[in-house]
């Protein structure tokens, strides 16, 4: 009897419980495959939380662009983003093998290996768990998937978002930089070269890393972070008029400061020529302060754009007002002398450049005048005193007029080297302006012989140029090169109370006009 219960009953009722058991098996290994599931997208969330928020060392897999080494904090649209996304790839790749990996030991340590029941009951349910974590496992994996490439999505449109945004900026800087006038640049007001965009400092004083190029980028979009985490803005029509950075050039050999209204209104760049000596630094002094008298009168507003020309300026105010005379030019070259005059958007930055005349004499050194192929308006500053005719003309009884502070080159010499190197920089001087200031007519005052009938007419001047001084063929090369050429007799002389002759400011306003 015992056999028969041992061999036939037993089995018989445990092939039969299995039987019923079959029953439950689909809901058991569907729960255990769901559980799978639950864990992993578990995990996967918090693996998100880990990789995009926490950042901590166990989240890492890709070293991260290190601020130090760029200056400033990327743009997570342009690298970390996309470095984000491989990271989730290889770690969500390891989390989805060990979470299913040791879902299967413990499944084979608490069923197979080491049961706390009856092996005839632990293998069949051990059996099942293992069936629900392979259905489980293949279920995952394509949600997993999805989530992925959700995100890989999310990351393709926003990266794509933020690049077609930097590129609409970029264009709509550049729109306004050509309407300003400015398509190639701004103007180094040292080298002479032009700047696409000029370098930047960040602005905290303990920091001071300069920023090559600030346009919206791989470093922001409308503004960058320094790696000191100071923001700038990133283009120049996000920068307040408060608050605006000085640049610097850009170009190797140069490095120097701009000034800070560089690029934000339009550029008139304004070059004197003359030979040495023949009151070019004077006769811009005389400009400047005239501009200002014009201003305390209600006039356009002016101020000096650079503390460079803010200084040059203040000595040289104080020679005028002396009525004294300026010391040469040095032959290093210029830096330009630069102010806004207007405001709003009548607003413009001109650039004066005062250049030693020996450079107008040596074809080499005049080459490295770059600034004279932006220039549409030319002054052309004519010493009267350096012209052979004005000393026989002159009366021994009159006045004396000291021979010393006449230029010792020939007004011709200087203009025909000068408009030869202008040509050759390609410059279209028959689309140029070109203001003939006749200076030094202070100094002429008493010898009416001297001086034209009517000083404050232009052909009148030019006549007295032709017939008096003999420069006829000197005015006709000015009438072939030049789109429109005009003579001024000036003085450049304030009075007592700093007010500069009027002859200056009719010459100024021709200069400046558009």
């Amino acid at each position: 009897m015992s056999d028969i219960l041992t061999f036939i009953i037993v089995p018989a009722l445990y092939l039969a419980l299995l039987l019923l058991y079959l029953v439950f098996v689909p809901v058991i290994a569907a729960l255990r495959g769901a559980a799978l599931v639950s864990e992993l997208l578990w995990r996967y969330c918090r693996l998100l939380g880990g990789v995009l928020r926490l950042r901590t060392p166990e989240f890492v897999t890709i070293p991260p662009y290190r601020p130090a080494d760029e200056r400033a904090h990327r743009n997570y649209f342009f690298g970390p983003a996309t470095r984000d996304l491989r990271q989730l790839l290889t770690l969500g790749r390891r989390l989805y093998v060990r979470t299913v990996t040791d879902a299967y030991r413990r499944v084979t340590a608490d069923q197979f290996t080491a049961p706390s029941t009856h092996r005839s009951a632990s293998v069949p349910y051990g059996l099942t768990l293992y069936l629900g974590l392979g259905v489980g496992a293949a279920a995952a994996a394509p949600v997993l998937g999805l989530l992925l490439g959700l995100h890989a999505l999310g990351v393709a449109l926003l990266t794509l978002g933020a690049r077609l945004t930097a590129l609409t900026l970029r264009a709509a800087d550049r729109a306004v930089m050509i309407l300003r006038g400015l398509p190639r640049g701004m103007l180094c007001p040292s080298c002479f070269e032009r700047v696409p965009y000029p370098a930047y400092d960040c602005p905290r004083t303990t920091c001071r890393r300069r920023h090559a190029d600030i346009r919206p980028g791989t470093f922001g979009l409308f503004r960058r972070r320094c790696a000191c985490d100071e923001r700038i803005p990133t283009l120049l029509m996000l920068m307040s008029r408060d608050a605006r950075l000085s640049g610097h050039c850009v170009h190797e050999h140069c490095g120097k400061p701009m000034n800070p209204d560089a690029g934000h209104m339009p550029e008139l760049i304004l070059p004197l020529i003359g030979g040495r000596a023949a009151g070019k630094t004077q006769l811009m002094a005389a400009m400047v302060k005239a501009l200002e008298n014009t201003a305390e009168n209600g006039g356009p507003a002016i101020r000096l754009a650079d503390p460079e020309s803010t200084a040059n300026q203040r000595v040289l105010n104080e020679v005028l007002e002396i009525q004294g005379h300026t010391r040469p030019t040095q032959k290093t070259l210029p830096r330009a002398h630069s102010f806004v005059r207007g405001s709003g958007r009548a607003e413009r930055l001109v650039h004066v450049f005062d250049t030693a005349g020996e450079r107008f004499v040596n074809r080499e050194e005049t080459d490295a005048l770059r600034y004279i192929r932006e220039a549409r308006t030319f002054v052309f500053v004519l010493d009267p005193m350096a012209v052979g005719a004005f000393w026989t003309r002159l009366d021994p009884a009159g006045p004396k007029v000291d021979r010393t502070l006449a230029s010792t080159v020939d007004p011709e010499d200087v203009f025909s080297r000068s408009v030869q190197t202008v040509r050759t920089m390609g410059t279209r001087l028959d689309k140029a302006r070109l203001a003939v200031a006749v200076s030094k007519r202070d100094l002429m005052t008493g010898q009416s012989a001297l001086l034209p009938d009517r000083p404050d007419h232009s052909d009148t001047t030019r006549d007295w140029l032709c017939e008096r001084l003999g420069l006829r063929n000197l005015l006709k090369t000015m009438d072939l090169e030049f789109g429109e050429v005009r003579f001024f007799c000036t003085a450049a002389v304030a009075d007592e109370e700093g007010r500069v002759d009027p002859s200056i400011g009719v010459f100024v306003d021709w200069c400046l006009r558009e």
